[in-house]
């Protein structure tokens, strides 16, 4: 039995920030066609943010900052590439933040669309990600991990370079780790 409502509604929070996201347990991936052959992935070793839940403990946001440059790929040529500004432009824009309309604490345990708003590249447009289903107990929320996947059009983004090499979809994913907000 999935004890991830009980875990969120428990009746001590009463922080404004009732969880946090568990930096070392928490990543975002990456991936993007190449030549529509080859797959080329990365993975995001910082991300950071909170899950806060609604007054009335019904729905929960989620908020979370990825840093670009924390981005580990298996070529190093691949990850100055994916860095320049015809891509991330990390120099100039250091953060991804995603932030979630409220979701229904049921949609964590069971999945679901999850809909927000991503901003990358400082454009923000409304994204949907698919909730997988979390299996969380109560007793440890270290041990909790919500899963989103979803994609996104790179162009929208303003990533317009490379067009003839790498496809215009590029697919997200997250996985999050809590830890509870002291």
């Amino acid at each position: 039995m999935c004890l991830l409502p009980a875990l969120l509604l428990h009746p001590a929070r009463a922080h404004a920030i009732d969880y946090r996201i568990a930096t070392e347990r928490s990543h975002a991936e990456f991936g993007i066609r190449l030549l529509w052959l080859r797959k080329i992935t990365g993975r995001f070793e910082q991300i950071d943010g909170d899950i806060t839940l609604s007054p009335h403990h019904d729905t929960a946001t989620v908020d979370a900052r990825i840093e670009v440059n924390s981005i580990r790929m298996d070529s190093e040529r691949f990850r100055r590439w994916v860095l320049a500004p015809e891509f991330f432009d990390a120099e100039q824009y250091t953060t991804i933040h995603f932030i979630s309309a409220p979701v229904p604490i049921a949609a964590l345990e069971q999945g679901g669309a999850l809909d927000g708003w991503l901003t990358l590249r400082g454009v923000t447009r409304p994204t949907r990600f698919e909730l997988l289903p979390a299996h969380c107990s109560s007793s440890s929320p270290q041990n909790c991990l919500i899963e989103l996947h979803g994609s996104i059009q790179r162009g929208d983004f303003g990533m317009t370079g490379y067009r003839t090499a790498l496809s215009d979809r590029v697919e997200l994913g997250l996985v999050i780790a809590l830890d509870e907000a002291r």
